[in-house]
């Protein structure tokens, strides 16, 4: 066994003495270093320092598996799986004779990953590169958009791409990682301009968009005018998710289906395509709108507003360009006329000034004498026939559009009483129409004139609304809606678009039966020898009411004489109008045309409605003949006879 021990001092003889000295301190070291104990309050120290340690790696071990496990398992799982969206298509939008009027189309667009794009600016640069899209427009785009997805989702950059740019994008998209092709559904809308203000069309979703509705996301979209919004939640459909395992550099290594997609709703109109494609034509590219309207039901069968827009362009894209010649022509293409534009109506308004006379105790029978104008003050007020109609009773005042008649008879009653009677009719609010932005149009009143000019009523304005003229707007469907009411028994019904839409009832002419049927009477009468009769057919019960609205006061040529509408400047032009019925084999109509600074009703709009009744009832069979008296057929389509 080995020694530890040190071995003695040799022996050195004279130095004795100090040798035991030595001897002795040497013996003494070797007994204090065998019995040394180290401080006991380190070894303590050290302990707690160790189990400090321990603890800490415990609580932490804790945290991250259990307190957090879940959270970090879930990016775990994110980092190797991913949900794709599939887009689910729209539902188509056919006519009531299923033919197509909005459509799906495969589209291409690409988007960006940013979690596994390594250097974003240049693949920002190689998209402007692909697309031709300046880099500027491509960056602001991404500034804009990249926070609303997150950094593993796609983010789409663009929209629509041409199949013949796919193709070599796909021969050099695997040098850029995050880039991705991707397939979705384009709305396609094959009649254009046609349908343009009744569809409307869709557009890229916003953030507003987003933030109302938890189901949109980033590059979806979504109905921004006509049916396409009114309808999004129909039309939209469910979009479905795939599960998609990635690597590392993120790869697809598969894809696993989570949800199904359901595509939207498909929906039939009321309208007629080929009967809208007539009315299209006869308008002949004037700044007009159409109305055709079964007056039984409210169903719409053609509803057209020219000029319009391709809708295609929107759903494919605008471009900054076409979007402010859209914005800035003098025409107004994205203007609905039929529902957002509101028109003074002028004799058109005196089917309803008709029927309050009656029903506030005028006789039919009395008349009153026109010589042609009537002086209110320093005030001229004339009729459009220079001469005057001379005696003039109600019908006859319909069938000639004495305008001297109505002067005197809304005297009479005063304009709190025309006024009431107009609302109640169904003017001044909207009609209801499944259409976005309608516009209420404006019945006025002495409270309203006190409240827009801080000024009192005067009897001259009573003159003006009794016409149709002066502060009185109206939209071409409310005429369409109150015709139908005195044909139907006085039901004001909502204008339906679809054709599967129940017949609704949103009030009630004020007027007894035999009211109606007295204004019945008479436009029926005007279509036959009166103002409308170039509507008169001989073949189908016809009647119609047309109107001249003053735009600007009313100007004269030398020696008393009226201008003549080629005589004046384009936008000082009056509108014309022709409210018209037709019945025949069972089937009636309501049409309505409206002609922005067209001229005379009857000589402008008048031949519009001639056109579309020949697509409804075909060839005009000759002139016009009195009506038989009421029978079975026609109380059946209850349009009152005489």
């Amino acid at each position: 066994m080995r020694n530890n021990k040190q071995p003695l001092p040799p022996d050195s003889g004279d130095a004795a003495p100090e040798r035991k000295q030595g001897i002795r301190s040497w013996l003494k070291i070797q007994v204090e270093s065998e019995g040394y104990q180290p401080p006991r309050g380190g070894v303590i120290l050290l302990q707690v320092l160790v189990g400090l340690l321990f603890f800490l790696f415990v609580v932490r071990f804790w945290y991250l598996q259990v307190h957090r496990g879940e959270e970090f398992a879930r990016q775990a799982q994110e980092n190797r799986l991913r949900q794709e969206r599939i887009f689910a298509p729209r539902g188509r939008i056919l006519d009531d004779r299923d033919k197509v009027l909005a459509d799906n189309r495969t589209a291409y667009g690409l988007s960006l990953v940013r979690e596994d794009c390594r250097d974003i600016p240049a693949a920002l640069a190689q998209i402007s590169a692909w697309s031709g899209i300046p880099l500027a427009q491509i960056r602001e785009k991404y500034q804009q958009d990249r926070f609303k997805v997150k950094s593993f989702e796609p983010l789409l950059m663009i929209t629509d791409i041409d199949f013949d740019l796919v193709a070599r994008i796909e021969s050099e998209i695997y040098a850029w990682p995050g880039l991705e092709i991707v397939v979705r559904t384009k709305r396609s809308y094959p009649e254009k301009d046609l349908f343009a203000h009744v569809l409307g069309y869709v557009a890229e979703v916003n953030e507003q968009e987003m933030a109302r509705d938890e189901a949109l996301a980033m590059g979806d979209l979504v109905g921004k005018q006509g049916l396409e919004l009114e309808l999004e939640k129909t039309l939209r459909g469910r979009k479905g998710l795939y599960d998609v395992e990635v690597d590392a550099h993120a790869r697809v290594l598969g894809k696993m289906l989570r949800e199904e997609p359901h595509s939207g709703r498909e929906v039939n109109l009321s309208l007629d395509r080929d009967l809208q494609q007539a009315a299209w034509d006869a308008l002949g590219g004037e700044a007009a709108c159409v109305v055709v309207m079964e007056p039984d039901t409210g169903k719409l069968r053609a509803l057209v507003t020219s000029p319009a827009y391709d809708n295609n362009l929107f759903a494919a894209g605008i471009s900054r360009r076409d979007w402010d010649a859209l914005r800035t022509s003098n025409r107004f293409p994205m203007q609905n006329r039929v529902i957002q534009s509101a028109y003074p109506p002028g004799s058109v308004w005196k089917l309803v000034m008709a029927a309050l006379f009656l029903e506030r105790g005028i006789s039919s029978r009395e008349t009153v004498f026109c010589p042609g104008q009537i002086k209110l003050g320093n005030q001229i007020f004339r009729c459009w026939k220079r001469g005057g109609h001379g005696a003039m009773n109600l019908e006859n005042a319909l069938v000639n559009s004495c305008d001297v008649y109505f002067y005197l008879m809304a005297e009479r009653l005063g304009i709190d009483k025309l006024e009431e009677f107009a609302r109640a009719s169904g003017f001044g609010k909207p009609t209801g129409i499944d259409l976005p932005h309608e516009r209420s149009g404006l019945v006025p009143s002495r409270r309203w004139k006190k409240q827009r000019f801080g000024r009192d009523w005067v009897r001259g304005e009573t003159y003006n609304v009794s016409i149709g003229q002066g502060y009185t707007q109206v939209t071409p469907v409310q005429i369409a809606v109150y015709v139908s009411a005195l044909l139907n028994g006085g039901d004001l019904l909502k204008p339906q678009l679809l054709n599967d839409a129940p017949r609704e009832v949103r009030g009630r002419v004020p007027a007894r039966p035999e009211t109606l049927q007295f204004v019945v009477n008479a436009m029926r009468k005007t279509a036959g020898i009166g103002t409308a009769r170039v509507v008169g057919r001989k073949d189908a019960d016809m009647g119609g009411k047309t109107g001249t609205a003053q735009v600007v006061k009313l100007k004269l040529a030398a020696g008393d004489r009226r201008l003549r509408s080629s005589e004046m400047e384009y936008n000082q032009r009056d509108h014309a109008w022709i409210a018209t019925w037709g019945s025949k084999n069972g089937k009636a109509y309501v049409v309505v045309v409206m002609v922005e600074h067209g001229g005379g009703g009857s000589s402008v709009a008048g031949p519009i409605a001639k056109k579309i009744f020949e697509h409804l009832f075909g060839p005009d069979a000759g002139p016009p003949v009195a009506q038989p008296a009421a029978t079975p057929a026609a109380r059946a389509n209850r349009i009152p006879t005489g």
